[in-house]
């Protein structure tokens, strides 16, 4: 009896051990719970951390490559524009060197008039021919977009008029082109030859 006594005193004894253990097994089991949910939660923010900082990092890459293309593009309508350019500089002065080579032809004209007697009956035939043939040639040039620049009474301009001489004049203003030796030419507003002219200066 007695031994069945201790028994049954070790068996209470066990029981009562494992009922004030279980308060123990529960609380590591929730501060294990606990500690997961807290490495879970670590992991989520890092992986959030990941993707934001992924995120930034194409939204960098993204306006890099927007900026390229803008560069790009601001170049190929840079290089059309200069194409372009200077497709409109080729019409309008691809013919300069003709129009140079022209010119002597039409001072040769002028000349020939100067030196012909208006006055002399039998040359005023010759004078009508040399003139309805200059006035044609002028015509021409004209309409290839040449211009005359026959200065006499204006005021001397040195981007347009080459100076021979000056002559000491009261009558004008000084600076006044006097007269023009060689008159000069433009071709759409650029200038092929200046004009020779005589300048007046102060008496």
């Amino acid at each position: 009896m007695a031994k069945e006594r201790s028994e049954d005193e070790q068996i209470e004894t066990g029981e009562q051990a494992a009922e004030v253990e279980t308060p123990d097994a529960e609380e590591q089991h929730a501060a294990e719970e606990a500690l997961a949910e807290e490495l879970a939660a670590d992991r989520d923010a890092d992986k959030e951390a990941a993707l934001e900082e992924e995120i930034a990092s194409l939204h960098q890459q993204l306006a890099e490559h927007k900026d390229m293309v803008l560069r790009a593009q601001a170049e190929v309508q840079n290089a059309r524009r200069r194409a372009q350019q200077d497709v409109e500089k080729a019409h309008k002065f691809g013919v300069e060197k003709l129009i140079k080579e022209l010119l002597p032809v039409v001072d040769n004209l002028e000349r020939a008039l100067s030196t012909i007697d208006s006055s002399d009956e039998a040359q005023k035939a010759v004078i009508e021919g040399i003139e309805l043939t200059q006035k044609s040639f002028i015509d021409t040039l004209v309409k290839a977009g040449v211009e005359v620049v026959d200065p006499a009474g204006e005021p001397f301009d040195p981007e347009l008029h080459q100076a021979m001489t000056q002559v000491p004049n009261g009558d004008v203003e000084p600076n006044t082109v006097l007269d023009v030796f060689q008159k000069g030419y433009r071709l759409n507003g650029r200038l092929v030859r200046p004009a020779m002219v005589v300048v007046s200066k102060a008496p």
